[in-house]
């Protein structure tokens, strides 16, 4: 691959990687998403999977990544947090409510980003 192609998209994953940090950074406090609906709004659906490593080089940054679930409500990034526990207490102390399996209430606490305005 040249330097020009890889430069390129370096650059595009930066790029998606910001819109990722964007909608993280907006996630309403005891509420939460998931990592589909977050590369859905960032651009490309089927980039749920690339969420998840965005989130995971985002550990000391300060963003609520705690927030983001996937798609069936389960704590998949979990392993991330030093502590498997550490997700789940901060989403319990926000008032999040967890169903018998240990998923999300995603039918009472999904929020789902608004797609941006086209200029």
């Amino acid at each position: 691959m040249s330097i020009k192609r890889k430069q390129v998209r370096d650059k595009s994953n930066k790029d998606f990687f910001d819109r990722v940090y964007s909608v993280v950074k907006r996630i309403p406090y005891g509420k939460v998403t998931t990592y589909g609906h977050i590369a859905e709004v960032c651009g490309i659906k089927s980039a749920a999977r690339t969420v998840g490593w965005a989130l995971n080089g985002a550990k000391e940054s300060g963003l609520p990544c705690h927030r983001v679930v996937n798609r069936f409500g389960a704590l998949t990034g979990k392993m991330h947090f030093g502590d498997a526990e550490i997700m789940e207490d901060l989403l319990k102390s926000e008032g999040v409510e967890f169903d018998e399996d240990g998923c999300v209430k995603l039918d009472k606490y999904l929020w789902i980003p608004p797609k941006p305005r086209r200029r």
